[in-house]
């Protein structure tokens, strides 16, 4: 692969602009970098809470594969007409949640962000995730993007919840339940 990054610093984006993959350039506040940048936040929140977790926890590996995806993602988008995001990335997030939803109690009420540091952390992340997919839906009204990309999002904002579920729950602590307000 080479030395991709031997120098961080070009100036070719000093006017506003950014390079793309294919070689085009593009504003840097274009509705596709505002979808990148998001993606790349998500992956950020991720990797905080990753920091929270101890080394071979089963969370951790799902959350680190996460962020590979979240990474190619962003790269499919930064490559106009590219596709790394497929129906098996989807399939997979559909599984995962089956999976980790079957353990957990049903939901009676909502629940607010917190538990622990991990469990608000994770819906901390989540709600970057929405942004973000409420980002590449706006752009693909636009401009013709793989649509497994929102799909994914959509999928991966769920799974967070249910992570953020489980990892409120760890050692002994609880789900913060949000209480309705009594009708005077």
């Amino acid at each position: 692969m080479g030395h991709r990054l031997s120098k961080i610093y070009t100036r070719t984006g000093d006017k506003g602009n950014t390079g793309l993959g294919d070689g085009s350039r593009i504003e840097k506040d274009h509705p596709r970098m505002q979808t990148i940048g998001a993606i790349d936040e998500v992956n950020c929140h991720i990797g905080l809470l990753l920091t929270e977790l101890p080394e071979e926890d089963e969370l951790g590996t799902l959350f680190t594969e996460l962020q590979h995806d979240l990474f190619n993602l962003g790269g499919e988008l930064a490559m106009p007409g590219h596709q790394l995001i497929t129906d098996n990335h989807v399939n997979h997030l559909e599984q995962l949640l089956d999976s980790l939803n079957e353990d957990l109690p049903p939901l009676k009420n909502f629940i607010l962000p917190g538990g622990n540091k991990a469990a608000a952390q994770c819906h901390l992340a989540r709600t970057v995730c929405r942004r973000a997919e409420r980002l590449i839906v706006a752009l693909g009204k636009e401009y013709d993007i793989n649509i497994n990309g929102a799909v994914y999002l959509n999928r991966l904002s769920d799974l967070l919840f249910v992570c953020a579920r489980i990892l409120a729950r760890r050692e002994g602590g609880h789900e913060v339940l949000w209480k309705q307000p009594s009708s005077q």
